[in-house]
């Protein structure tokens, strides 16, 4: 559940960004992606930490900050220019951390379940 903790943060991060980086407040696409951007991240990251998601796969939702985080890494290297601003060059590292944190699974901090069922007390007769 730790990477979805950090995928949450990543998302507030994202959203205040723009303020943080000051971007001028006509370039449009910047302000938009970074704010759109990171209520996706922060939706998908807390719809995936939800343990008691009605649905199953709600648990995998976390999956799709993969293509939220592939769109972060293309708009920063389209939008970002030569030399790139500092919301673009944030926008293709928070990217990056994104598309290596999205594939770790839910309970990675947890053993496998053969060694989970190996290690749980046994009912019997003794």
């Amino acid at each position: 559940m730790w990477g979805r903790i950090i995928e949450s943060m990543l998302g507030l991060w994202l959203v205040i960004s723009p303020f943080l980086f000051g971007h001028y407040p006509d370039n449009r696409p910047l302000w938009s992606n970074d704010m759109i951007c990171g209520a996706a991240v922060f939706l998908l990251a807390l719809l995936s930490f939800w343990w008691l998601a009605w649905w199953r796969f709600l648990q995998y939702a976390h999956l799709g900050i993969l293509a939220v985080a592939a769109w972060l890494i293309g708009f920063g290297y389209v939008h970002g220019g030569y030399p790139a601003v500092p919301g673009a060059q944030n926008d293709i590292l928070v990217g990056l951390t994104l598309l290596l944190l999205a594939v770790i699974p839910n309970h990675a901090a947890q053993p496998p379940p053969s060694w989970r069922r190996y290690a749980a007390p046994q009912r019997g007769g003794d």
